[in-house]
């Protein structure tokens, strides 16, 4: 049953992400320090994607523009999955997506692989993170990190750069010859992950979040024997008594009882999967969050207030909610719509 007091945004984020008791389900959204706010806009102006993730005044001011400007719940540090991966001495540029300049096709490539230490390769990241949390600490209101999982991460590092086709033929190349080079090589990333996300930890985040976001494309028998393994071994790797793990894999359906097997304590489903039938199948094994189509948040607001209804109406099933979006905030995503969404969140108090 619901908790009777209204809690404070860091009680109500864990409580839900831990199936414990709540006063309504916490509010965030992904992408939500992105280019749909003007504000971002402004303060990314002049300056490349990856020098902005290392610049920890503007890192910080855009982390924060989401709490002020649409009501956010809670902070997701602003950074991009492909910034630990500078550390292993791999070329990386982004134009806008990243661009590998010597595709890892090797097992010589993978084996020349640095294991750099995060507090050494990235500092800034902790240091954007330690910022922010002083900044929280007072308004109760969570900081939630966040990783690139091995698949997703590997699919840009053997392909070369994103591949909106989702066919990856390189990594199938992979699969089908030379399948221990690409176990080795998302085995490196999962160690480099879970000391990544554990930094995170450390330096104050207080709820995790893994991002596959390609490994919807494949079959189930094909994640199971790929994916399945290295996303468990973070699962466990991760320091989970000071901060709750989301596991979030995009268009995914087919994959909805093997992402339970890794073991999360959130899962973050996909706009494609029903809401209804993943807390059905969830039940008390984890908590749901989700899972609102971002094109939604274009629609009216009261609209979107009877979305959020139903949406947590169909999520009753599972032991806690996280509201969110099934995907990240589109570019040309309205702003009332963000603030309508999270407004919504608010109404479901009782």
């Amino acid at each position: 049953m619901p908790a009777a007091a209204p809690l404070d945004p860091t009680t109500r984020m864990l409580r839900a992400c831990r199936g414990e008791a709540v006063d309504r389900p916490p509010v965030w959204l992904m992408r939500q320090a992105g280019r749909y706010l003007p504000e971002y806009r402004a303060v990314r102006e002049g300056i490349s994607f990856l020098d902005m993730c290392a610049d920890v005044e503007r890192a910080v001011e855009v982390s924060l523009q989401p709490v002020r400007l649409v009501n956010t719940e809670a902070v997701v540090f602003f950074c991009d999955i492909f910034v630990p991966i500078l550390g292993m001495g791999v070329p990386l540029d982004f134009a806008p997506g990243p661009i590998i300049a010597e595709p890892l096709r090797t097992r010589a490539q993978v084996d020349a692989l640095l294991e750099p230490e995060p507090e050494e390769a990235v500092p800034y990241v902790f240091e954007i993170l330690r910022r922010l949390r002083k900044e929280l600490a007072a308004p109760r209101i969570p900081l939630i990190g966040f990783a690139g999982a091995p698949f997703t991460l590997a699919t840009y590092l053997v392909e070369g750069k994103g591949d909106p086709t989702r066919s990856y033929p390189e990594v199938k190349r992979l699969m089908r010859e030379e399948p221990a080079t690409l176990d080795a090589l998302l085995e490196r990333l999962a160690q480099l992950t879970i000391a990544y996300l554990n930094a995170q930890i450390d330096a104050g985040a207080q709820v995790v979040q893994l991002f596959d976001t390609w490994a919807g494309s494949l079959d189930e028998a094909t994640w199971r024997r790929v994916v399945l393994p290295v996303n468990r071994a973070i699962a466990e790797g991760v320091d989970r008594s000071r901060a709750p793990f989301i596991l979030y894999t995009n268009d995914a359906p087919h994959l909805l009882d093997g992402l339970l097997e890794v073991g999360p304590d959130v899962l973050s489903i996909g706009s494609a999967v029903d809401m209804a039938e993943a807390a059905r199948r969830v039940g008390s094994r984890a908590s749901l969050q989700g899972n609102l189509d971002p094109e939604d948040l274009a629609l009216p607001r009261e609209e979107i207030f009877a979305r959020v209804r139903a949406i947590a109406e169909a999520a009753r099933p599972a032991r806690g909610l996280v509201l969110n979006l099934g995907h990240g905030c589109l570019p040309h995503t309205p702003v009332e719509g963000v603030r309508a969404f999270t407004d919504a969140a608010r109404a479901l108090a009782p």
